[in-house]
């Protein structure tokens, strides 16, 4: 059940964040600021690239680095294909993985080993792996792990990870068997994982990412902290607001635009691994196919699968669709998001949108999208329990 009542009490919501998760959210832009100093001190800017990479490989344990891959995919923009090497294992837990390179790297392309602990025997494996081939590797890891050290014997660049003292993790009965730092998905980790790699893109000239351009993306992902904060009432919270509606739904995250998209499947996966609830994310038009039939079977809005006589106060509410329509930008005359939201309203399903303002650059809209969906997913996760 979600307790909404919860959400305008900052004193509720402080006692029920055991993880540290809103303090987290809040301190997205301090680890960006922190990140981007980090990562010149080990000196990215001072590497003389003689090209860009025919291709990046990212890898590392937990679905933060499936969401660092998809946002420098869109923010390449198809000028270096970008692959996720996805581990495997019999369990989650750091000794178990393994990560295998593809058969075609080589001395053109680029690996990016990015891991919140740092302690994967897998990984230095395929730090090994890629310097017998010839590949250059850029790691981002806590100083001092044994992946930093394997780093350095694979004569690539170590870049010393930005954490705080109260990390979340989740251990003990609210982790999967074989794994204990299963909370990689929080908020801030991702801005600590992904802020390198955007100075080392700007420098290796994928795309543009200076100074100055990681100093804004800072300071809206601060002003996004305090619109979205615990002390901020629902009714001009956007973050509280979308929490609300979510609340006993199947979010169903329709995006349009690369980097909305990336946004979208990271929603659908710390709504999952935060708060617990299942969602679904898909890109416009296709959304439209692959979600099509929820709108008119047992989830639409209309449905009641059970006896009309059933015990109404016991049982829980059936879960309903939602669609949240994640947009980078106001619609164009040939965008398919007016005819997804007639869609929509036609089949009864109620909407929720989000759009990105119209004057950031691109890191500044994927900030605008992140940070509410990633607060959003907070507070369903303090005030509900799925």
């Amino acid at each position: 059940m979600f307790d909404e009542s919860l959400l305008d009490d900052p004193d509720a919501l402080s006692r029920a964040d055991v993880h540290g998760l809103l303090r987290g959210a809040a301190e997205s832009g301090a680890r960006v600021r922190t990140a981007a100093r980090n990562a010149a001190e080990a000196g990215v800017g001072s590497l003389r690239p003689d090209g860009r990479p025919r291709a990046l490989l990212v890898a590392g344990p937990g679905p933060a680095v499936g969401s660092t891959a998809d946002l420098l995919a869109a923010l390449c923009g198809g000028s270096c294909p970008v692959t996720h090497l996805r581990p495997a294992g019999v369990a989650p837990a750091p000794g178990a993985l393994r990560w295998t390179l593809p058969g075609w790297t080589g001395p053109l392309d680029l690996l990016l080993v990015v891991s919140p602990d740092g302690t994967e025997p897998g990984l230095a494996q395929l730090l090994e792996a890629a310097y017998r081939r010839g590949c250059p590797v850029v790691c981002v890891t806590p100083a001092g792990s044994p992946l930093a050290d394997a780093t350095a014997q694979a004569r690539g660049l170590a870049v010393p990870l930005t954490s705080t003292s109260y990390e979340a993790t989740m251990a003990g009965d609210d982790a999967p068997s074989g794994g204990e730092n299963v909370l990689p998905t929080g908020p801030g980790t991702l801005w600590s994982l992904l802020t390198p790699l955007l100075v080392l893109a700007d420098r290796i000239g994928l795309f543009d990412a200076p100074a100055s351009a990681l100093d804004a993306l800072a300071d809206r992902l601060d002003e996004l902290a305090e619109r979205c904060g615990p002390a901020i009432a629902t009714y001009s919270n956007p973050a509280k607001t979308l929490a609300a509606e979510l609340a006993d739904t199947l979010p169903l995250i329709w995006t349009e635009g690369d980097l909305a998209a990336a946004a979208g499947r990271r929603f659908s996966t710390v709504l999952a691994a935060l708060a617990g609830r299942p969602a679904l994310a898909a890109e416009l038009p296709e959304a439209l196919t692959a979600h099509g039939t929820l709108l008119s079977g047992a989830f639409a809005a209309g449905a009641d699968p059970e006896d009309f006589f059933r015990d109404r106060v016991e049982d829980p509410e059936a879960l309903h669709a939602r669609v949240v329509l994640l947009r980078e930008r106001a619609p164009a005359v040939t965008s398919p998001a007016p005819g997804a939201r007639d869609l929509a309203l036609h089949r009864g399903t109620p909407i929720s949108e989000l759009e990105a303002a119209d004057d950031g650059t691109p890191l500044e809209t994927a900030a605008d999208l992140l940070a509410v969906t990633d607060f959003a997913a907070v507070y369903l996760a303090l005030a509900g329990t799925p």
